[in-house]
């Protein structure tokens, strides 16, 4: 049996395996059937509030990756998980209670957007220019039926330093938008998503410096149920062990990118095939922002150092 290498590790240890539960089946009847197609007698799915719980421990002390060094040292390397952005589309018969009038929020680094009954028949940006991020108005109205109704979206835009771990992050957002923590998997359309961008904070056993450890990982998840029981990954060791259905749902990157890239520790493995599927990662990355039209910051951000 082939050993995981160091990227394998990576995935498989920043993964979130997620509690989930069985659709009662009179609610099964109720799905959108644009984004459910199939009959099923049984319909699995998440809450978003139990996705985020995966980040909680990870978001106070950091994701633990075994790495195995070339010279066949062994540590431990710790990541900090940061929400990077998430889009949130909705079936248009998910309403939430609107806590205020506002439609949107905004600060000086971050971009957030929620919808509201008032606002159901308008998608708008709240980025001040094109360049920061977001959609094409003319296309969303095309687009409506199959993409759903955007109901939040979040881009982060202040350096690693000036921002909170995911957990706090979707604790802050959750306290205006609730749908954050009670909606679930199947009620989102496919186009559904977040991107969790991971820093290295430190290895056990420190000591010393190694800047192939340096690297930051962008990774890209779904959140919709139409594409759980999809292997996005088959390399991924680990991600996709047999489970018994109703006790969870693994959701592995379908997109990744890096920064900060040195020495080989992440493309070492499978002969040579990890550089290839970081390449293939990365190309699946870009391809998804550019289908749903979105300039993701930290997606720039990363490409631009990596070929300026």
């Amino acid at each position: 049996m082939q050993s995981k290498s160091n990227l394998d590790c990576f995935l498989r240890c920043t993964t979130p395996v997620v509690p989930s539960q069985f659709l009662p089946k009179h609610e099964i009847r109720n799905l959108n059937r644009l984004w459910h197609p199939w009959e099923r007698e049984a319909v699995e799915y998440f809450t978003l509030g139990d996705l985020w719980n995966c980040f909680h421990e990870w978001s106070a002390y950091g994701a633990g990756v075994p790495i195995t060094l070339s010279n066949g040292e062994t540590l431990v390397q710790y990541y900090v998980p940061y929400l990077s952005a998430i889009q949130i589309f909705t079936s248009n018969t998910f309403r939430e209670e609107a806590e205020s009038g506002e439609c949107e929020t905004r600060d000086s680094y971050s971009d957030s957007y929620s919808e509201e009954s008032e606002c159901d028949k308008l998608w708008r940006w709240d980025g001040s220019s094109s360049e920061e991020g977001g959609f094409e108005q003319d296309s969303l109205w095309h687009l409506n039926d199959r993409l759903g109704h955007l109901y939040f979206q979040y881009f982060e835009r202040s350096t690693p330093y000036g921002r909170v771990p995911l957990m706090d992050k979707i604790t802050e957002l959750a306290e205006r938008y609730p749908g954050l923590m009670s909606l679930k998997s199947v009620d989102l359309s496919p186009a559904s998503w977040m991107a969790v961008a991971w820093y290295p904070i430190y290895h056990i056993p420190m000591g010393r410096t190694i800047k192939d450890l340096s690297t930051s990982f962008l990774t890209y998840h779904t959140l919709s149920s139409s594409f759980q029981d999809m292997d996005i990954d088959d390399d991924i060791e680990g991600a996709h062990e047999k489970r018994k259905e109703g006790e969870s749902i693994s959701l592995p990157p379908f997109g990744l990118a890096t920064y900060k890239m040195q020495g080989n520790v992440w493309v070492s493995g499978h002969c040579g095939r990890d550089q290839e599927r970081l390449v293939s990662l990365l190309s699946v990355a870009d391809s998804w922002l550019k289908q749903l039209k979105v300039q993701h910051h930290d997606f720039n951000y990363f490409m631009g150092l990596r070929h300026g």
